[in-house]
């Protein structure tokens, strides 16, 4: 098992945090979100260092002895974000030099001892290492970069070795692992208060389980084992839950951290919401697409409602999810059990969907069919001209077409290649991903010889 190393940026304000974030998640940019009001100034982006990805997480402005005020809960955010990450990087200034709130955060930090910890000297620009470096040292660390966030000075060698003292990453998207293979791993997410915990509890029953921590780390992931319509699962909790007796009890917190590391090992995304989508359930939505997983949608506490007050909040939900089609929404109750068992249809069918293997000449035949219902635009005076299709991947699918001037077909088209071959091979549950490769025009060189 692998997660995402967690590197986190700490400093006090103003000490150029947020400038080395953005360079350092440009390449998956799109990833980068805040979410205010549930982690107060802090940053959660992606990127990837060589061949190795992983999390980066941008603090608020740390002041660790402020005890009251905005300030206060900045500096209990950043301490949750220490306890999460492999990396700290700790951001000080070389033009303002040491002050008392570096030292503060110094000692914090060596409370930290089994993190990798490198003290980031900032605004460098125009210095030598010697003059940057020497008035630092005092804080106690073993490891220093000068650097500079805003014109990329030093950061080259600080990722390089960033990058030599993690380990490979082994992707988990491939099936050729035959390690719980036949069962589907189960990713429970949603904001806090939604009924995650509930639901588990419903499901497992009288089952017996065994309930374990992911080691090494103080992610706190917690992993069921369970079986539902004779196929067994392995739910990947992000509720903190723990065994009491019969019944599972939780104090729910809701970490990004834990939910981007469940949504990374799933196979499958059950996302528990409220009667209404909220801005951080969009955000989750995101991190789930980006990620290529197939997901299912629960509008949990429906207990009391009747069948025509179900629908209604169905169709509201896809109102705000229209991006989602692909995804079904099921109204339950993790408190009775109502409408419990359809969710497991879903994942079953989301699972075998996004595992789904089809055959190149199966893929073409198709292809020939959607280009005869609908012709690719024409751009300028060229169609694109589709020859082929074989799949180029799984979990999520990956359909590769190949042909000629490719490069004009517009986003709409793609769309209609999506669907068609989605309602062709009833691919419910999963992202499918359309990816045009151009074929080379063996006379090009000839005729511009000639």
């Amino acid at each position: 098992m692998y997660f995402k190393p967690i590197i986190t940026l700490v400093g006090r304000p103003n000490v150029g945090k947020s400038t080395l974030f953005n360079r350092l998640t440009k390449s998956r940019n799109a990833l980068v979100a805040d979410f205010p009001g549930l982690t107060r100034d802090r940053n959660y982006g992606e990127c990837k260092i060589s061949t190795k990805p992983f999390i980066v997480v941008d603090t608020g402005g740390f002041e660790p002895v402020i005890k009251n005020g905005i300030e206060s809960e900045m500096s209990k955010q950043t301490k949750e974000a220490i306890l999460e990450s492999d990396i700290i990087l700790f951001l000080v200034d070389v033009r303002s030099g040491l002050n008392n709130t570096d030292y503060d955060i110094a000692k914090l930090l060596r409370l930290s001892s089994k993190k990798h910890i490198i003290v980031v000297i900032n605004k460098s620009e125009g210095l030598e290492t010697w003059q940057s470096n020497n008035n630092f040292y005092e804080l106690g660390f073993e490891k220093y970069f000068s650097i500079s966030s805003a014109h990329g000075h030093g950061i080259d060698k600080m990722i390089n070795y960033i990058c030599s003292i993690i380990p490979d990453y082994q992707s988990n998207n491939n099936v050729s692992n035959n390690i719980n293979y036949n069962k589907i791993k189960l990713a429970i997410v949603g904001r806090p208060n939604v009924g995650k915990s509930t639901f588990i509890n419903t499901i497992i029953g009288e089952n017996r389980v065994v309930v374990f921590d992911m080691p090494g780390t103080t992610r706190d992931i917690v992993k069921i084992d369970f079986c539902k319509n004779k196929q067994e699962y392995i739910v990947i909790d992000t509720a903190g839950l723990r065994k009491k007796g019969k019944v599972f009890h939780t104090i729910e917190k809701f970490s990004i951290v834990k939910t981007l590391q469940a949504i990374e090992d799933s196979n499958v995304v059950l996302l528990i919401v409220d009667h209404q989508i909220q801005e951080q359930d969009l955000h989750i939505i995101r991190f789930i697409i980006e990620s290529g997983k197939s997901i299912v949608i629960a509008i949990n506490k429906c207990e009391n409602l009747k069948m025509h007050e179900m629908q209604e909040l169905i169709l509201n939900c896809r109102r705000e999810i229209h991006f989602l089609n692909f995804a079904k929404v099921h109204c339950i109750s993790a408190l009775t059990g109502k409408g419990i068992n359809n969710i497991f249809h879903s994942i079953e069918n989301a699972y075998a969907s996004a595992f789904k293997k089809l055959s190149t000449p199966l893929l073409t035949r198709t292809l020939q069919s959607a280009v005869l219902h609908q012709q690719p635009p024409k751009k300028t005076n060229f169609r694109p001209k589709l020859k082929y299709a074989h799949q180029g991947g799984h979990n999520p699918p990956v359909i590769i077409i190949h042909g000629t001037s490719l490069y004009s077909i517009s986003n709409d088209y793609r769309r209609f290649l999506e669907k068609y071959f989605r309602e062709k091979f009833h691919l419910e549950g999963t992202p499918l991903r359309i990816e045009f490769k151009s074929s080379k025009n063996p006379y090009f060189n000839r005729e511009k010889n000639e």
